[in-house]
């Protein structure tokens, strides 16, 4: 799974999602890609079990990018301990998502094959996705 090999600080604040993406927000390595249609946060694990599931149904043929990384550490305090006596422990690493960024590109593969690959991976994400062609791609 995904994580930073080294952070300046160990915990971070959680924060707001506001705003659409600016960067990420156009197909830049692949043919075909998804984009999220809402904010949120993807898991390490929810990244990886995407990732799998558009390669195994690609067949390992063709490429896949994956455009997002999980950087914010989020913390979670064990189940049934009492209020304070400061932060949790670091859980697991998410990415944080904008309205329009993408998520996965792959290239290689036919029209069918790609879009088939793209909706499995984003039964995999608790995001609404998108589908995108490039503009310039012709059968």
């Amino acid at each position: 799974m995904l994580q930073p090999r080294k952070t300046k600080f160990r915990k971070q604040q959680k924060g707001r999602i506001r705003g659409n993406a600016q960067r990420g927000s156009q197909l830049a390595f692949g043919t075909f890609g998804i984009k999220t249609l809402e904010p949120g946060m993807l898991t390490s694990r929810q990244i990886e079990a995407a990732r799998i599931a558009v390669t195994r149904y690609m067949k390992r043929e063709g490429q896949v990018w994956i455009r997002i990384f999980p950087d914010v550490p989020v913390t979670s305090k064990p189940a049934e301990v009492r209020m304070g006596k400061g932060k949790g422990a670091l859980d697991h690493w998410s990415a944080k998502v904008k309205p329009g960024r993408i998520l996965f590109e792959i290239e290689g593969v036919s029209l069918e094959i790609g879009k088939e690959a793209l909706r499995l991976a984003s039964q995999k994400l608790p995001v609404v996705t998108k589908f995108v062609i490039r503009r310039d791609y012709t059968e």
